[in-house]
């Protein structure tokens, strides 16, 4: 049984402590949490009382600044970091160097000099970080894993990748502290971090050039007054009509008890307006990268599409095969009138798009095949509790080699990095000219 703590109280955090609660409490107990919210530490706490029965003070509470305090007190031999982006490398410095292993939600950090410094720290303590990248365990991305690990299609020579985040799921970046580019890294790191480690783990090669372009061509005040939008409330949260990029906290009883009860212990407000000032996250992008066994990767990113999913190409020497995922067919409206956010949520009338996952394998001079694709539960494809097994019970032997450490986690942000990068300079950026290493 492994003690556990969590730092980032935020609702990432509930993923973690429902399995730690549930069906991995024979392997995992939570004794401590940290935040600087301390409302937030309560949510948690009270829903691990009243959902799995732990004692109403089975649960120490702390700052973010006496992690180390919390580390020796409680005898953590894990911790778990949910915190905003810009903080993970911090946390996961100090908690290797006070004896204990480290399990971080994506992305492992956001620049070169904090990635680096994790890397100093790992080759320092001997201490592990474990990076979850739950899409590799959804059935359909393991199965193109299976496609082109077993040859069918010959050897890669090129991907191309569209992901397009809708207008309820992708808008709701533009709310948060994610709007914020040095909060995440922007969109290239915080979300398309995912994206990048699914073709790492499909190519089995390491990214070794980048180039990227986009901008902030959606939200944010600027675009909104160039298309001559009307004045908006600053918040979603408010009395009188809405607008559907408005996010109301108090029609979510979760995000308004983790969230609008608590913002005044640091401030922090969950429900911005997408189109007012200081968005500096890009909501569009495109990047090509060179990887150093020869294919390139064309990768597209649209945060406010109508429709949520993504499309792989894989071209190879002997034919292609081609993956296609519809998550959210369009956008639901509830009962009010009022956009649902949860991503999962699925409007009842899809207008002529059927939500679902397609895998098809078509060689050269032979028609398509439709590769069968698993059927699972769950969050992510049916990723999520194949995810928190290994997490928590430990990796078996895995033919696929989903289990990721914190090399699958800098090679993922690597492509971001040096995407950013390019962004800001004009020219393709290598990791090797930011002081990356991706060799194990």
């Amino acid at each position: 049984m492994q003690r556990y703590g969590l730092i980032g109280a935020g609702h990432r955090a509930q993923m973690y402590t429902d399995a730690i609660g549930g069906d991995h409490s024979d392997a995992a107990v939570l004794v401590a949490l940290a935040d600087i919210n301390p409302g937030r530490m309560a949510f948690h706490a009270q829903r691990m009382t009243q959902e799995y029965g732990y004692a109403t003070d089975a649960l120490a509470t702390y700052t973010p600044d006496a992690v180390e305090q919390m580390i020796a007190e409680q005898q953590l031999d894990r911790v778990i970091v949910t915190s905003p982006d810009h903080t993970h490398a911090d946390m996961i410095v100090r908690c290797l160097h006070a004896g204990v292993d480290v399990v971080v939600e994506k992305p492992l950090t956001i620049n070169a000099d904090s990635a680096n410094a994790i890397a100093d720290a790992v080759r320092e303590t001997g201490r592990q970080v474990v990076v979850t990248f739950n899409y590799r365990y959804s059935p359909r991305n393991s199965a193109l894993k299976e496609v082109i690990a077993s040859g069918r299609i010959g050897d890669v020579l090129s991907v191309t990748f569209e992901w397009v985040l809708d207008t309820a799921h992708g808008a709701d970046y533009f709310r948060r502290w994610h709007r914020a580019k040095e909060n995440s890294g922007g969109l290239l790191i915080h979300k398309s971090s995912h994206h990048f480690d699914l073709v790492n783990w499909w190519l089995a090669d390491v990214p070794a050039r980048v180039y990227a372009s986009g901008g902030v061509k959606f939200y944010g005040a600027e675009n909104a007054d160039a298309r001559g939008l009307a004045p908006r409330p600053e918040r979603g949260t408010h009395d009188g009509e809405h607008g559907p990029f408005e996010l109301d906290l108090r029609d979510d009883p979760r995000l308004k008890a983790l969230y609008l009860d608590n913002e005044h212990h640091d401030g922090y407000l969950r429900d911005q307006d997408v189109f007012g000032p200081g968005v500096t996250t890009e909501d569009n992008l495109a990047v090509i990268v060179d990887y150093a066994g020869g294919p390139t990767l064309s990768y597209a990113l649209n945060a406010h599409s109508p429709w949520e999913g993504y499309r792989v190409a894989v071209n190879g020497t002997l034919g292609r095969a081609e993956l296609e995922v519809v998550e959210r067919a369009r956008i639901k409206i509830d009962e009010g009138g009022k956009v649902v956010v949860d991503p999962s949520a699925m409007a009842e009338e899809i207008g002529g798009r059927d939500k679902g996952e397609h895998l098809t394998v078509q060689l050269h001079f032979e028609g398509s095949e439709e590769v069968e694709i698993p059927r699972r539960t769950g969050g992510h494809g049916g990723g999520d509790a194949l995810l928190l097994s290994d997490v928590f019970n430990g990796p078996g032997d895995d033919p696929l080699g989903r289990p990721s450490d914190y090399i699958d986690g800098l090679r993922a942000i690597a492509v971001g990095i040096c995407g950013n990068e390019s962004l800001a300079s004009g020219r393709a950026v290598t990791p090797a000219e930011l002081g990356l290493d991706l060799s194990r």
